[in-house]
C-alpha cells in the first residue's frame, strides 16, 4: 500500500546505459507544520512491550498495512533504532555496546535558571578544571544502562493520528507523492 504511491523511474544499476524502471524509494513528503502542531488530529501513546507499528496500526486503523502512517506521523525512518525493543533485545544490545553497563555514561546536575525540572548532561573532564572534583558533588550519576533506558522511554512516546482523519491522511499523501518532483 505504501510503495504504491512512489513514482517509477529509469535506473541504470550497472552503469551501462541500460535502465530499469524501478521505484523511487528515496522520495520524502513531510507532514505540514501547521497539522503537526494541531494537536486535535493526534492522541499521545505509550508503547508497550512487544508492540510493533503493524499491531498498533491495526489495533487503531483496522488494518496492520497502515502500519506505515504510525511511522510517517512520528517521523521515524529506521524502526530499528527509533522504535523501542523489547527487553530482551534491549538487554542484548547495551551488553554488545557497552563493556560495563553500569559504567558511568555521564552525570547531570539541576538547571540553577530557566526550567528547573530539566537536567544538564556533564562529563568527567576534571582534568581540564585542573583535578577539581568537587565540580561533580552535586551531580548525579548516569550510568550506560540508565542512559539508554531513558533512550527507550523517549521511543515508546508516539503520536497516533485520530482514525478519522486516516482517509484525509492517506489521500493527500497520495497527492503529494504525485506533484513532487524526481
Amino acid at each position: 500500500m505504501y510503495f504504491k504511491n512512489f513514482p517509477t523511474i529509469p535506473y541504470d544499476a550497472v552503469g551501462q546505459g541500460q535502465t530499469k524502471d524501478v521505484k523511487n524509494i528515496l522520495r520524502r513528503v513531510g507532514i505540514r507544520a501547521k497539522v503537526k502542531a494541531n494537536t486535535l488530529f493526534y492522541d499521545t501513546y505509550d508503547v508497550k512491550e512487544g508492540e510493533s507499528p503493524e499491531s498498533i496500526a491495526d489495533k487503531l486503523y483496522g488494518d496492520p498495512e497502515k502500519h506505515w502512517i504510525v511511522l510517517l506521523v512520528n517521523n521515524i525512518t529506521d524502526r530499528y533504532h527509533q522504535w523501542p525493543m523489547t527487553y530482551a533485545q534491549f538487554l542484548q544490545f547495551v551488553n554488545d555496546k557497552y563493556t560495563d553497563p553500569n559504567g558511568v555514561h555521564h552525570y547531570e546536575i539541576a538547571q540553577s535558571s530557566g526550567d528547573t525540572t530539566k537536567k544538564i548532561e556533564v562529563y568527567n573532564n576534571s582534568a581540564l578544571y585542573g583535578g577539581d572534583t568537587d565540580f561533580y558533588s552535586n551531580a548525579t550519576t548516569v550510568t550506560n544502562i540508565e542512559y539508554e533506558e531513558n533512550l527507550q522511554n523517549e521511543h515508546r512516546k508516539i503520536r497516533l493520528l485520530d482514525p478519522r482523519y486516516v482517509p484525509q491522511f492517506i489521500e493527500e499523501f497520495e497527492e503529494l507523492m504525485k506533484e513532487t518532483a524526481i
